[in-house]
């Protein structure tokens, strides 16, 4: 990643906090990412990593603090201008999330029905459901439904409908639960080449340390609320703080 990319961050949470009664789960949370950055963010079960990110993206709002992305303020946004912010955007859900009752086609057609006057995609859905599955490896699955596939093809689906849009920043929660080891690599790599083909700025929630060690160029551990540690997975390893530590103990 070139030096001039660690400039102005594309996405940055500052000063974050959300509790739910007495149960502070965010307690001044901060994090940047940078353009054709790969973050990993890591935290224990409860720790808070799913509740940041549907922060971010507007699923529950924060108790104070600011979340930017591209100099927007997405807390002081109306509702119009976050579906347009949006459409910059690819999330990859925990577990996929495909509609059961469309094929993979409709699947990835959803967005860019749901944005095509923004867009301009009149006659053009063909070719962008067709090139996001090719570039998933998975052109021959356009007319098979979810239940015909396999964890991880399901998830190169999922990916794939992330993609459609061509987004700057992709968000990726916990991109490799359920899936065998094999299959986990083979989405790890897939990220991988997604970033080196497209300079995606990819924030990833994972408790996969190996999935972390391979995919990162930076780390941040959330610990108590906060962002306790960050760094470069060998920087982090090589902490001999405990609470650094435990992260990578079998």
């Amino acid at each position: 990643m070139e030096s001039e990319n660690k400039i102005v961050p594309v996405l940055e949470l500052k000063d974050l906090r959300k509790s739910f009664g007495e149960n502070t789960v965010l307690n001044g949370f901060n994090l940047k990412l940078y353009k054709g950055e790969n973050l990993v963010v890591m935290g224990k079960s409860g720790s808070g990593k799913s509740v940041m990110i549907k922060c971010l993206v507007g699923l529950i709002e924060a108790d104070s603090g600011s979340i930017r992305i591209k100099d927007h303020d997405i807390t002081k946004l109306g509702q119009k201008e976050l579906d347009i912010l949006r459409t910059e955007i690819g999330f990859l859900f925990q577990g996929s999330a495909l509609y059961d009752s469309m094929t993979v086609r409709e699947n990835l057609e959803f967005p860019l029905r749901r944005h095509k006057k923004k867009l301009e995609l009149k006659g053009h859905t063909e070719t962008l459901v067709i090139e996001a599955l090719t570039n998933v490896g998975l052109a021959d699955a356009i007319d098979l439904m979810p239940a015909e596939l396999s964890g991880g093809m399901q998830r190169r689906v999922a990916l794939a409908r992330a993609l459609i849009l061509k987004p700057k920043i992709i968000l990726y929660d916990e991109p490799t639960t359920g899936l065998d080891p094999i299959t986990s690599k083979e989405i790890i790599q897939l990220m991988r080449t997604i970033q080196d083909t497209y300079n995606t700025s990819s924030l990833i929630i994972t408790h996969d340390v190996d999935c972390a060690r391979v995919i990162s160029n930076r780390m941040i551990l959330l610990v108590d609320g906060i962002n306790y540690a960050e760094g470069t997975y060998q920087e982090l390893i090589a902490s001999q703080d405990p609470k650094v530590q435990a992260f990578f103990k079998n």
